[in-house]
């Protein structure tokens, strides 16, 4: 059997803890930023942890040697 590649854009945007959660950046802060908030600029900073079922299948088909 061949071995399993990971995806190289899914390397670039998820990363998953050592518990096997699976982190990304918030969507919604590449442009536009005139439009909202200030509060939600500041709540778009940082890392989020997606939810159990999107990070199931993040793993089991972008990054399968995580």
């Amino acid at each position: 059997m061949p071995k399993l590649k990971t995806k190289s854009g899914a390397k670039k945007r998820f990363k998953v803890t050592g518990t096997g959660k699976v982190m990304s950046a918030h969507a919604g802060k590449r442009h536009g930023m005139i439009k909202r908030t200030k509060k939600q600029i500041r709540q778009l900073r940082g890392t989020r942890v997606l939810f159990k079922t999107d990070g199931d299948n993040i793993k089991q088909y972008f990054l399968p040697n995580a």
